[in-house]
């Protein structure tokens, strides 16, 4: 039985010798038994614990017929919109539906339905009226307190109070999911399973809640009050501990949703059980016909090493959803997988990957996260890495030398990404030489996202010359071994706290390291992340002060093209951004120049460097060191932008703009 997939249709449970399914899960994506799948994970860990689990893989929304082809389940229906959120998987950051949907058969999009979790849910409550139904994955996660909906450009409710469901749970939830099926099987009305940490449920009264909890403000609150909005965020943000963490509870009018305090995250043992649960590692059979799940390509030949990141980007999900505490597998669950993965026919000798959220992240941040958790008011690496913070790549290259030695592996990849920072905090170049030497397919990905100090600062990144020293290290020992290979930095335009002048900064940047981006991302707000929040409320919900934020169409294009200035496409976007931010010196024919005058126009001499309004403005930023913070004109420069970018543009400057346009 163990080499089989999950039951999908009636035939399946008939096979089994089963009379009734314990649990139906009802899942967005197409059904794929691989352990990147948290599908997969889910349903997997019921079966190991002694239940009898199927899959309904993205059912016609359209009628209630496909929610009940595998009958009433005996405790109940599971509901997730699949790896991604389903609006995410839908739309780009223009709001445009995307082409393609990697997790459906042959990448077709419109198999599920806009805010699946919801849709799903209503199905159900259709089909059977009183079955409980526990809604979980990244969609309900991230959503589980009332959030600023980017797509609908407004605040919903708690995705528990629109779907109607019994119970989230939230995270990524092995542990859980195992106490709330045993509790359903007890006889427990799943109303009243309420004692489960990383779970969330509504109450009629707080008389109902039992332990200490902090209150947040009400959903009618935050929706009428922006400042109210970023203090719930903030409230929410410091409890997201499993250690130091307190009940949350929103009010919603008469009702109010109760989040438990995170469930502690699995211990080395535990997190090698779950990942050596009898995947099938691949697409259900009846997707090769229609081409199969073009997702599976990312993960065949990839290896999960760790989850959990303490790097708390602001504009990453990972904080609120996996948590800050990493766990890492053992080297002898990798190394077993590894080992499965030489005897797929199409292996070809390259393992793509070995990592995770980040791939140098194998161990707790510090002693004190062990027993006490997460410092409320202090990140690890931000502004700079904290003084009790373990840096040590020892036990990581131990498991990449043992991975890479296996017979039939030619070569071990790290594409997951590793923190630069965190690699700059060591004090032993052992691991940055060995990854070089041995683990780079010609390309490093890393992610600086910015150059310019105040969007570095709302992201939570590493500011000053840290990736100018990492980029020159990495050089450098390129250079010692006799190899030429290359990084490939990530960057994100119209993050909060970017202003013109900022996305002009960074151009500048890659112009003088002579680097040019073939993709840039625009930044997404999602649900849950605290740049999300800014993006909302235009505050910094950790300090509660104003935040400059990108939000016009016309501003978001400029941005984005000064990241990809020589691309000939994007000259009328960058002529008009120069032209707004007055950085016409940076239109000519000098050497630091973006562009070069439109015809009939003589913008060139002002890259004389002896003209007062390009004093300094040209000035070396050299590849060893930034120090554009030190020089006056620098000063001048952020004198411009604060005028001009963020809000106090006078009436001339925007009466002409209109003409422009």
């Amino acid at each position: 039985m163990e080499n089989k997939f999950l039951p999908i249709c009636k035939q399946d449970i008939i096979d089994r010798g089963w009379d009734q399914l314990d649990f139906v899960l009802v899942t967005g994506d197409s059904y794929v038994d691989h352990h990147s799948f948290g599908t997969a994970i889910i349903s997997r860990v019921l079966e190991n614990a002694g239940y009898k689990v199927g899959i309904i893989a993205q059912p016609n929304w359209k009628s209630t017929d496909d929610f009940m082809k595998l009958g009433r389940p005996r405790l109940g229906f599971l509901v997730n919109s699949g790896n991604m959120d389903s609006m995410v998987n839908h739309y780009s950051v223009s709001k445009k539906q995307r082409d393609k949907d990697l997790y459906s058969p042959g990448g077709k999009m419109g198999c599920r339905p806009d805010r699946a979790v919801i849709v799903y849910c209503n199905k159900i409550r259709e089909a059977y009226k009183d079955v409980p139904v526990i809604i979980g994955g990244i969609e309900a996660s991230l959503r589980r307190f009332a959030h600023y909906d980017y797509w609908a450009n407004k605040v919903r409710k708690s995705i528990l109070v629109d779907s109607g469901a019994d119970l989230l749970v939230y995270g990524m939830s092995e542990k859980q999911i195992v106490e709330v099926a045993d509790a359903l099987n007890n006889g427990f009305d799943p109303k009243y399973i309420r004692h489960i940490n990383g779970t969330c449920y509504m109450v009629d009264n707080l008389d109902e809640v039992y332990e200490d909890y902090v209150l947040l403000p009400s959903y009618k609150e935050i929706c009428e009050d922006k400042k109210k909005y970023a203090q719930s965020f903030k409230m929410q943000y410091d409890e997201q501990d499993p250690y130091r963490g307190k009940v949350i509870v929103e009010p919603y009018g008469d009702k109010f949703l109760v989040q438990n305090k995170p469930e502690k995250p699995l211990n080395r043992e535990e997190l090698d059980d779950v990942y050596a649960l009898p995947y099938q590692k691949t697409y259900h059979p009846i997707y090769k016909e229609m081409g199969g799940i073009p997702a599976i390509e990312e993960v065949k030949f990839s290896i999960v090493s760790s989850r959990g990141c303490f790097g708390s980007c602001s504009f990453c999900a990972i904080t609120f959803h996996q948590g800050r505490a990493v766990q890492s597998r053992s080297h002898e669950s990798i190394v077993d997988e590894a080992k499965y993965i030489t005897t797929l026919p199409d292996f070809k000798g390259y393992i793509h990957d070995v990592g995770g959220p980040t791939a140098n992240f194998r161990q707790e941040a510090c002693k004190k996260q062990i027993t006490k958790g997460a410092c409320k008011h202090r990140q690890c690496l931000h502004p700079d890495p904290c003084k009790n913070l373990k840096v040590d790549h020892t036990d990581f290259i131990d498991l990449l030398r043992k991975v890479r030695s296996l017979p039939g592996i030619k070569k071990v990849f790290v594409r997951s990404g590793i923190r630069y920072d965190y690699v700059m905090a060591d004090q032993d170049n052992k691991f940055l030489r060995e990854l070089i030497k041995h683990h780079v397919s010609g390309q490093l990905k890393v992610a600086p996202e910015h150059v310019a100090s105040e969007v570095l600062e709302h992201m939570q990144k590493p500011a000053g010359n840290t990736y100018d020293r990492f980029r020159q290290k990495f050089f450098a020992i390129n250079e010692q071994l006799g190899m030429k290979q290359y990084l490939i930095p990530y960057l994100m335009s119209s993050h909060p706290g970017s202003t013109l002048n900022s996305a002009i900064e960074l151009a500048e940047y890659l112009r003088d390291t002579n680097y040019q981006p073939e993709q840039v991302q625009d930044f997404y707000p999602t649900p849950g992340t605290l740049s999300t929040t800014m993006f909302y409320t235009g505050l910094d919900p950790l300090t509660m002060k104003e935040v400059y934020v990108p939000k016009t169409k016309q501003e978001k294009a400029m941005q984005r093209a000064l990241l990809q200035y020589r691309a000939p496409r994007n000259y009328d976007l960058v002529h008009a951004a120069l032209e707004e931010a007055d950085r016409e010196d940076l239109i000519g024919y000098g050497p630091k120049c973006l562009i070069k005058p439109r015809e009939g126009r003589g913008y060139g001499y002002r890259s004389n460097s002896n003209n007062k309004n390009t004093k300094g403005n040209n000035n070396q930023r050299g590849n060893s060191s930034r120090n554009s913070k030190n020089s006056k004109n620098d000063k001048n420069n952020k004198n411009t932008r604060n005028k001009k970018s963020q809000g106090s543009r006078n009436s001339k400057n925007s009466t002409n703009r209109k003409k422009k346009r």
